[in-house]
């Protein structure tokens, strides 16, 4: 039972990590964009250091949560297991998310000398 729990865990951990990474990595660009005044570089450099970042997260905490996987020995077990790892994941990269966004926002005004206006 606990290989079922386990792969199953793999499973969606990866669909989330690939499916979320790609959406915020193609739809973060235009904000990212916007606020660093078009550079295009230092855009695609940013977002790709983002999704680095974003990927190696999910790697280390799925990592470290197989590492302490409890026995699973029921179907009535599996479930609330898996959904409870797997909202511990969202939650911590919903707040990665916020954090990143805001210190990205924040270099913009700052750059863009808003918080210095005489």
């Amino acid at each position: 039972m606990n290989s079922i729990a386990i792969i199953t865990y793999l499973l969606l951990s990866y669909y989330i990590t690939i499916h979320v990474g790609l959406r915020f990595y193609n739809n973060g660009k235009y904000y990212i964009l916007s606020i660093l005044d078009n550079d295009e570089n230092f855009t695609n450099f940013v977002n790709k250091l983002l999704l680095t970042g974003y990927y190696l997260c999910n790697l280390g905490y799925v990592a470290i949560t197989i590492g302490y996987w409890e026995q699973v020995l029921t179907y009535t077990q599996l479930v609330p297991y898996i959904v409870n790892k797997l909202g511990n994941i969202i939650l911590l990269l919903g707040v990665l998310h916020v954090i990143n966004m805001t210190t990205i926002l924040l270099y913009g005004y700052v750059t863009k000398k808003h918080f210095f206006k005489p």
